[in-house]
């Protein structure tokens, strides 16, 4: 039985881009013509659809991602925002974030971004080096990645995330150090630090690029780019999300505690809580943007499921074991209604494995549970036998920074 609503978040996906990268699976599809005013009207079509699953309630924060959401022009972004504020309450010191490619970015359009109410901004720099750069397929080299970044100080923008790989394809130990050093130099208040995988429906997957780093050299890369992340300030909070005091990603930080979030655009995912119900649900819009567009209403939802005891209880522990500091007991009932009975005999075998550090108050992963999370997380794995795969490509959808 749910005491309360957790706390809510908007997604809100553009799925258009100048170029697939090699090693994307996210729902993003080449073009050089956006149908701007069009999906603006479909984005607000689709937030009207799910008013009334959350009647008196306010929107935390945003996270606008795609594709290449900076493609969109300001006039664009600030009509969504006006249109969004027409339907739904904003908290008063919400968070709006909103990811940029440096080859996308113009001064003009991040102070338009700004006034349109965006206050965070995720760029997606990758790398420093060109060569890799090359390589990864991204449409903007060194120079336009720092050009991006100062065209985003000088619109004001002061709570800005850097996205920044490592184990790229040719990529020497000393080389992904240097790129986490030209990163921190400029001063980001966060950064996204993560390993470059190989995922499947990818053109990397098909034709694997040469020369990948093996798993030791990868292993190497990261244990040193996060002493360097601590020795420059930068905490880690999730497995590859750092940040300065205080600013942590609110709206991932959601997603993580498995908090509310509705899901518009095409192929947005939404998880929403029904209190009065007693039940959870979760909602997916069409994925391809051209059938997403045809359709009106509620004819662009693909498909509304429930969540059963055993999914609330996978999915819960699947996000929440990510957070390095763990988390209180109480928000195990307060996300999804129900006791931490239901998974205390994997807590325990975890526990006894040395996985997991678990008095009574907090459940925090340990040092060997957090390098082996993959492990961790499947001793929950017994308690969702059928439907992991569906949720394990939804939660790729909505990992954001």
């Amino acid at each position: 039985m749910f005491s309360s609503n957790p706390p809510l978040g908007l997604y809100i996906h553009l799925p258009w881009c100048e170029k697939k990268c090699p090693y994307c699976d996210f729902n993003s599809h080449e073009t050089d013509s956006i149908p701007q005013q069009a999906y603006v009207d479909a984005l607000l079509d689709d937030l009207a659809q799910d008013l009334p699953l959350i009647w008196g309630r306010r929107i935390e924060s945003i996270f606008i991602g795609g594709g290449t959401p900076s493609l969109f022009s300001a006039e664009s972004i600030d009509r969504l925002f006006s249109g969004l504020r027409s339907l739904i309450n904003f908290a008063p010191a919400i968070e709006v974030t909103m990811e940029s490619n440096p080859g996308s970015a113009e001064a003009a359009n991040y102070r338009g971004y700004r006034e349109a109410g965006v206050n965070r901004l995720s760029i997606g720099i990758q790398s420093f080096d060109n060569e890799r750069l090359a390589i990864l397929g991204r449409v903007h080299d060194k120079a336009q990645a720092l050009q991006a970044f100062q065209l985003a100080r000088d619109a004001g923008f002061n709570n800005i995330n850097l996205d920044l790989m490592f184990g790229l394809p040719g990529q020497s130990l000393s080389a992904a150090i240097s790129d986490l050093a030209q990163a921190i130099e400029l001063g980001p208040e966060h950064l996204s630090h993560y390993q470059l995988t190989i995922e499947p429906n990818t053109l990397f997957h098909k034709r694997p690029p040469p020369d990948m780093p093996d798993d030791d050299l990868c292993f190497a890369q990261q244990e040193a780019c996060q002493a360097q992340l601590a020795k420059a300030g930068y905490r880690q909070y999730e497995i590859s999300a750092y940040s300065q005091p205080k600013r942590e990603s609110r709206h991932n930080l959601n997603y993580w505690e498995f908090g509310d979030y509705l899901g518009i655009g095409a192929g947005a995912h939404g998880k929403i809580t029904l209190p009065g119900e007693d039940r959870v649900i979760r909602r997916v819009r069409l994925r391809h943007p051209r059938l997403y567009l045809e359709q009106q209403g509620s004819a662009r939802i693909a498909s509304e499921t429930q969540l059963d005891t055993a999914d609330l209880c996978f999915e819960f522990m699947l996000n929440a074991l990510r957070l390095k500091q763990g988390f209180d007991t109480h928000l195990f009932h307060d996300n999804t209604g129900l006791s931490l009975n239901d998974v205390l005999p994997s807590l325990k075998l975890a526990q006894d494995k040395g996985l997991l550090e678990f008095n009574g108050e907090k459940i925090t992963p340990s040092e060997l549970g957090f390098r082996h999370l993959n492990d961790l997380q499947a001793l929950f794995l017994t308690l969702q036998p059928t439907k992991s795969k569906p949720f394990f490509e939804s939660n790729r959808e909505i990992m954001h920074n």
